[in-house]
């Protein structure tokens, strides 16, 4: 346990400060205080455990990932004692989970809820992070360790006139605990992004009337949810190890059985043999489970672009409504985040459901009554925003992080965020990011993503410990070789192409950069793995002084 470098009592000194009770601060904790024997403090914001799925608690929250696999793989007993209800689980059965997670490893007893981090500046003397909360604590932490979440910090445009509405106005990202009652109302909902496709269709079955203010028409494919069956929650534990091995060895982290190398490659039949059955897989299978080339080759990618709009045509009775929700031509199927719905399309063909295009007739004014466009006004009793998130840097920028030399981590990542492997930026000693920009983070299976980025950190801090290092910093020579082979990775695809959240495209004034690495989680982990066992390479290590063991 670390000592108190300068004997100041009033602001304690442990190991390791880590932010968020996540999916990924909570596993930061049991390794580094249960395996490391760590003293450490995790401060959350919320007044419980669960991190993107304690807030994101709006209508028809669900992963969209086959739950057996968005679930932890450390422990071998919490694999077997968990059940899973869904084949992809909903909000309250994940949030349950984490809560269970918590209670199994004993992990609240050391989380400060409902406190925030205002601020973390690094003491180049002392080589101490110094955290300030809002509740007026300081803590001196020797590493401090970020968990906030790639999709933590809801993005709300300011329209004019944003804050006359007089109705309710609530938002996906930052749900009330208690819900909202749509019996009876008017309800407006801006977006048609994932968050939006699962929560639109339940809205519809309780509103009077919904309209759907879009902007941008996306490539939805069906999720087909099911029962969880005794039968298949019995194969999958027997088989546990098995699958585990499958979704490392895979690019995103989930097995795809039918993945094919070229959609070219095929006749036309066969060609579209292979969409139908992916298309009844559901899931991400289509996008990241059927051609290999959908993202790399535009011609392989037209095929699936024209397969699911003729998808959405047939599902939508209005054919001018249709090609409302038909992407363009110009739009390439999966550089978006795909989203996975139920049901979605077949909502827009009830009586009391409207959508407005608000690309050729933008938002202007927010009123008391609703919201007017270029050319109408609508009204209703409830105001949504399922506007997404300010991926990435939105939540960390939230916080006032100064590395050395007082350096913000705002001006160093002014022109893009700047890492070595998505887990930490030079500058900035004994900070560590978990599934950061430029690590494979939102496209792989974020619970193993987050398990691969905590016990390389809990293994680089166990390294330092037992080579007497006090700090370790990433080099900037390295770090701006991993931005470019980054950056060289995604231009090797389609995805850049898109103006999506990847690049930050979403946010008003946000530098346009690919912030997600695109060279599989399988090659990822093999690149970090080899950083490790060759002493740490790409990283400098300053040993402890004797002054500092001095005191």
């Amino acid at each position: 346990m670390t000592q108190n470098a300068s004997g100041d009592r009033a602001n304690p000194v442990v190991d390791a400060v880590v932010l968020g009770a996540g999916f990924a601060g909570l596993y930061m904790l049991h390794l580094l205080r249960d395996r490391l024997n760590k003293n450490v403090r995790v401060f959350e914001s919320a007044d419980g455990v669960g991190g993107t799925w304690y807030w994101n608690r709006y209508p028809g929250a669900r992963c969209d990932i086959p739950s057996h696999h968005y679930s932890f793989s450390f422990s071998e007993e919490l694999e077997q004692e968990w059940n899973w209800s869904e084949k992809y689980a909903a909000q309250p059965e994940i949030l349950a989970y984490l809560e269970f997670v918590a209670k199994k490893f004993d992990l609240a007893k050391d989380i400060t809820f409902r406190t925030r981090v205002n601020a973390a500046h690094y003491d180049e003397a002392d080589k101490l992070w110094i955290i300030t909360t809002n509740q007026g604590e300081v803590v001196r932490a020797r590493y401090f360790i970020p968990a906030v979440g790639t999709l933590s910090d809801a993005n709300i445009p300011e329209f004019k006139g944003h804050e006359s509405f007089a109705g309710e106005v609530y938002v996906t990202g930052k749900w009330p605990k208690e819900g909202v009652d749509f019996a009876g109302k008017r309800v407006g909902i801006i977006g048609t992004g994932a968050t939006a496709m699962q929560a639109i269709p339940l809205i519809a079955e309780e509103a009077a009337h919904l309209t759907v203010f879009q902007r941008t028409p996306n490539y939805g494919t069906p999720l087909r949810n099911e029962p969880m069956t005794p039968e298949v929650d019995r194969a999958v534990k027997e088989n546990y190890r098995e699958l585990r091995r499958q979704a490392w060895e895979s690019f995103a982290g989930v097995p795809f059985d039918r993945l094919k190398p070229s959609a070219l490659a095929d006749s036309d039949e066969e060609r579209l043999k292979q969409y139908e059955a992916c298309w009844e897989d559901g899931g991400f299978s289509l996008w990241i489970g059927c051609y290999a080339d959908t993202l790399f080759d535009e011609r392989a990618n037209k095929h699936t672009a024209d397969f699911v709009r003729a998808k959405i045509r047939a599902r939508v009775k209005d054919p001018a409504v249709a090609e409302m929700l038909c992407p363009p031509e110009s739009q390439a199927y999966g550089t978006k985040r795909q989203p996975c719905e139920t049901n979605y399309f077949e909502t827009f063909n009830r009586a009391n459901v409207t959508l407005v295009d608000i690309k050729s007739h933008p938002i202007e004014e927010i009123v008391p009554t609703g919201l007017r466009t270029s050319n109408a006004q609508y009204d209703f009793d409830i105001l949504i925003y399922a506007t997404g998130f300010d991926a990435f840097t939105g939540a960390m920028f939230k916080i006032d992080i100064t590395g050395e030399g007082g350096l913000p981590l705002k001006d160093y990542w002014s022109a893009g965020p700047r890492t070595l492997f998505g887990l930490a930026a030079h500058g900035f000693p004994n900070m560590f990011f978990i599934t950061g920009p430029q690590s494979p983070s939102v496209l792989f299976n974020m619970p193993l993503g987050i398990e691969m980025h905590c016990e390389w950190i809990a293994q680089c801090i166990s390294h330092m410990d037992a080579n007497g290092y006090a700090s370790i910093n990433a080099d900037p020579d390295a770090e701006q070789q991993w931005i470019r082979h980054t950056k060289e990775m995604a231009d090797a695809t389609l995805l850049p192409e898109a103006t999506s959240w990847y690049l930050g495209a979403n946010i008003p004034g946000k530098p346009r950069v690919f912030m997600v690495y695109l060279g599989g989680g399988k090659h990822y982990k093999d690149v970090i793995s080899r950083c490790a066992a060759e002493g740490y390479t790409g990283f400098t290590l300053t040993p402890v002084t004797c002054d500092a063991l001095a005191q």
